[in-house]
């Protein structure tokens, strides 16, 4: 069933409500709700007013999909370890040490911010893994030079997604070259298998590219600082707090941690070989589970004999540490839904369709982009988007003689900055948390 103008009203309702009110779990639940009561209503000139009875039964099965599905159980699991994994460094102060540590290369905010920066490009493997890793390092040393938390959130997440999708040794080049590697076409082009086929698709990857490079730019000065993030560093300059009121009360368990912190020597190698373990085991493996679990294995058989934790404490931080990620979990969770709902109504085939009449081979990548874009950034489906268009958009692209490689780049790049951008897709919703 098609529902016209009206698959849209979820999408804007959503990022109405959240720019309104500043939350992000709200609008996705009432915006999957919306969609439901949309679909429902348009069956009501066939079915009556038992259609409406569909408004309860179609939403709840989103979230059942949602809840079965293994990819997003992945999701959560990894989320929630690495909450585990975290408490656990910052409790043995193995956080601390390493920081102390490279804390004598940064000297000042812009060594600071670049030295995130350069680790970030160096921690490629897996967005969700740079992320983390990379927050967990870095957090400290920028509040100790007064880098707010915005910039700190800014530089991680170019890091993240953007990265991942340029190098070709990522989650990211596995994905989307066995996506576009499927698609009739692309293997005559001549270029190898589907790894050798996107190194050609990398230098069209023009999103990922500028987001890179813009940030050590913007860490010396040459762009300014503009509407939100110069507000952040206003405050930063007159009250010396690096975040803001509205996240105090999620802070206030880490200012007494790091009150308590001050007289503690911390040892770097508490910090070094579970991350070491997590890194190395998930380029080895490819398996970002099993490398998280390994690390928290680690992390016990690091702590628990030189009497650094309990047993019995190590166990209660493993749990306090997975919990303390449900409130990020229930974000990815209904951004999850909000894409099984973009799903149910179309929002993918509607747009195609509404573009279809202006395209042409020269423009063609770049209505691409747009469309990619707009629908990765309307529904936070990082991945789901490119599986959903790329069957649809490269045989039209052969088909009207547009340029294949530079199409590819142009998926590559709406699909980065869905995950860059929007601000409940499970990338943000990491970064922010």
């Amino acid at each position: 069933m098609e529902y016209g103008i009206w698959t849209l009203i979820p999408v804007l309702f959503v990022i109405a409500f959240a720019l309104k009110t500043k939350r992000t779990l709200e609008p996705l639940i009432f915006g999957t709700l919306l969609t439901y009561v949309i679909t429902s209503a348009a069956r009501i000139p066939s079915e009556g007013v038992y259609a409406l009875s569909h408004i309860a039964t179609d939403w709840m099965d989103a979230f059942f999909r949602v809840a079965t599905d293994y990819s997003h159980q992945w999701v959560f699991l990894v989320c929630a370890l690495f909450g585990s994994l975290i408490t656990l460094l910052g409790e043995s102060h193995g956080t601390l040490g390493f920081t102390r540590a490279l804390g004598k290369l940064c000297r000042g905010p812009r060594s600071t911010m670049m030295v995130t920066w350069i680790m970030g490009i160096l921690i490629f493997v897996d967005d969700y893994l740079n992320i983390m890793t990379l927050s967990t390092c870095m957090k400290k040393l920028t509040d100790t030079h007064k880098v707010p938390r915005e910039t700190l959130s800014y530089v991680i997440d170019s890091t993240g997604a953007p990265v991942c999708a340029l190098l070709p040794f990522s989650t990211w080049a596995i994905f989307f070259s066995g996506l576009f590697f499927a698609e009739n076409g692309v293997a005559e082009l001549g270029y190898g298998n589907a790894i050798e086929t996107f190194y050609h698709v990398i230098p069209y990857t023009f999103y990922a590219i500028a987001a890179v490079v813009i940030v050590p730019l913007f860490c010396f000065g040459f762009l300014p600082k503009l509407g939100r993030m110069k507000k952040a560093y206003d405050r930063v300059k007159t009250t010396g707090k690096v975040y803001s009121l509205e996240s105090r009360e999620l802070n206030l368990e880490e200012e007494d941690e790091d009150a308590r912190a001050v007289e503690v020597k911390g040892n770097i190698i508490d910090f070094i070989l579970p991350v070491g373990v997590l890194i190395v085991l998930a380029i080895w493996s490819g398996e970002l589970f099993l490398a998280v679990a390994a690390a928290i294995l680690t992390c016990l058989a690091l702590y628990v004999p030189r009497k650094k934790l309990t047993l019995t404490r190590f166990c209660d931080l493993a749990m306090h540490g997975f919990c303390n990620m449900i409130p990020t979990i229930a974000i990815i969770y209904f951004a999850f839904v909000m894409q099984e709902a973009m799903s149910d109504i179309g929002i993918a085939g509607y747009i195609i369709n509404a573009v279809r009449p202006f395209v042409n081979a020269a423009v063609f990548p770049m209505i691409t982009f747009l469309l990619v874009a707009i629908l990765n950034f309307s529904t936070g489906s990082v991945w789901g988007i490119p599986a959903i268009v790329t069957p649809i958009i490269l045989p039209l692209a052969f088909s009207i003689g547009a340029n294949p490689l530079l199409t590819m780049g142009a998926i590559v790049s709406g699909a980065v900055l869905g995950s860059h951008a929007c601000f409940y897709s499970d990338a943000t919703v990491l970064t922010s948390s």
